[in-house]
């Protein structure tokens, strides 16, 4: 099992960041429905799920460093 992120969608292809900040292409159909940008993705073989706890935190963190970049 791995966890993954959905950096961007091209077309019907979804393109995930893996390790070392590498991008892998996934068909967009190979995803769970409803699938967004930003979300973290649990890979356990041949099944693909969405990581709901997951993709609240890795937003919590974005949402605190831009909190910190654009500070007053």
């Amino acid at each position: 099992m791995v966890q993954r992120i959905i950096d961007r969608f091209e077309g019907k292809i979804a393109v995930v960041e893996i390790e070392g900040g590498d991008m892998k292409d996934f068909p967009k159909s190979s995803l769970p429905k409803g699938a967004k940008v930003g979300d973290m993705l649990i890979i356990d073989g041949n099944t693909i799920t969405i990581s709901k706890e997951g993709t609240k935190q890795l937003r919590k963190e974005i949402d605190d460093l831009m909190d910190e970049l654009f500070e007053d």
